[in-house]
């Protein structure tokens, strides 16, 4: 069993930045691929961003356009999601999750496990 903790959401006026942490329990890390997703109120579940075991694949949900980066570090057993130029549509409680392959995925009922969430929220 994998449990993930999620941290560093809160407040922040739009136009900056915040850098999401997930850290996960165990030692295979290295071998998950990783995601992060976000739910707004009233709205589904929505993909953000997914990182291959390497960390050499990535794939982002089309509303990032170049203003988020998700690494891992698998070392720290670590994923991170770095956000700038932050909009206050982005504001929702965002989930990181791990699934038991190496791939990335965009697909979040492919993922086996997920973070307890962290509240993002952008003023404008």
């Amino acid at each position: 069993q994998v449990q993930l903790t999620d941290s560093g959401g809160g407040l922040v006026q739009a136009g900056g930045s915040l850098r999401l942490s997930c850290t996960a329990s165990g030692d295979t890390f290295s071998n998950y691929g990783l995601g992060w997703f976000r739910q707004a109120p009233g709205k589904e579940r929505e993909f953000v961003a997914t990182i291959n075991w390497s960390g050499g694949t990535v794939y982002y949900g089309d509303f990032v356009k170049g203003r988020f980066t998700i690494a891992r570090d698998n070392f720290k057993n670590t994923l991170y999601l770095q956000m700038n130029s932050l909009k206050p549509e982005d504001t929702a409680v965002y989930y990181c999750a791990i699934r038991e392959s190496v791939d990335a995925s965009t697909t979040s009922s492919s993922y086996d496990y997920w973070g307890q969430g962290i509240q993002v929220t952008v003023s404008s």
